[in-house]
């Protein structure tokens, strides 16, 4: 590997498995130090295994460190980022990939699962980000990195494209991942002033997600299986670019990786306009105007329902 991220420390959640262990090795291989920061819990959140963080963080070798607590607080996010300054003397990455998935049809869904699914795949991003960029700005004041500024500052956020499509059953977690992009972009702009980037990152690769599709047609068949055909590599392939120092110029941006392939996606913004009536006859203008432009509902699994890169 080239060094790339020599001198950087970085913190992945999620990190025990899947895309989450991709982007860490990733990472370690470019020279970061790297926090494996898993509570080992289950696909839907439950349970958890600390042993996860530990062995991956021992395959990985001297420049990772063990972190085996749930990130869903404030003050567990700022321990974890007490942990990094203690152990590397910094923090320059933050990789908000943990997640998790509780699936039901809006109309049968228990809001409990509504409350745990937002508190792991957004709160805890928010909290983690919060904690992190106070530092980063600190450092910048401090003089860490190179001479010429601090600029080593990269938060990514792991989203889906559940969050940007939709999906059948799957209120909670594209409301979590769309909402992340969000806090992407105002995370952006919040610390464009600092040097410190922040994207978005859409992957389409294996994980425990696409492990657990039970498919209710013959197109989401074929969906999952060529979703098991593509190796997390590639996500962390993307992500490691964004950390890298020509990335430091790439910031609030949407980005998807399926294999070998990279998307940058259009984010919204008006496409038509009309001037508003009475409420009698506004619809039928809308209709009119608007119609042809309208967004149709379908599902990212149907939207990237092709054969892969790999």
């Amino acid at each position: 590997m080239s060094g790339l991220l020599e001198g950087r420390a970085a913190i992945v959640t999620g990190a025990g498995r899947g895309i989450g262990r991709a982007i860490a090795e990733a990472l370690v291989a470019e020279g970061a130090k790297v926090i494996v920061a898993d509570n080992g819990a289950s696909i839907a959140g439950d349970g958890g295994d600390p042993d996860v963080a530990r062995e991956t963080a021992k395959a990985l070798g001297g420049g990772a460190v063990a972190f085996g607590e749930s990130v869903a607080s404030p003050g567990v996010a700022g321990q974890l980022v007490d942990l990094a300054v203690k152990q590397f003397g910094g923090i320059d990455i933050v990789v908000n990939n943990a997640a998790i998935l509780r699936d039901a049809f809006v109309f049968r869904a228990d809001p409990r699962d509504w409350d745990a699914v937002i508190r792991t795949n957004l709160s805890a991003a928010f909290y983690l980000t919060n904690a992190a960029s106070a530092v980063m700005r600190d450092q910048g004041k401090s003089g860490r990195g190179s001479k010429g500024g601090y600029d080593w500052g990269r938060i990514v956020n792991i989203v889906s494209s559940a969050g940007l499509y939709g999906n059948l059953g799957q209120a909670a977690y594209a409301s979590a991942k769309a909402g992340l992009f969000g806090l992407t972009r105002v995370t952006a702009m919040d610390l464009q002033r600092a040097n410190i980037t922040a994207n978005a990152v859409a992957p389409f690769a294996r994980t425990r997600v696409t492990d657990i599709i039970q498919p209710a047609n013959d197109a989401q068949k074929t969906y999952k299986e060529r979703a098991l055909k593509i190796d997390p590599r590639h996500v962390a392939n993307v992500v490691t670019a964004l950390c890298s120092p020509t990335g430091k110029t790439i910031t609030g941006q949407l980005l998807g990786v399926r294999g070998r392939e990279v998307f940058l996606f259009a984010q919204p913004r008006p496409i038509a306009r009309l001037e508003a009536t009475t409420a009698a006859t506004l619809a039928q203008d809308m209709l009119a105007t608007f119609g042809p432009k309208f967004t149709d509902l379908t599902t990212d699994l149907e939207a990237f329902n092709t054969e892969p890169l790999v």
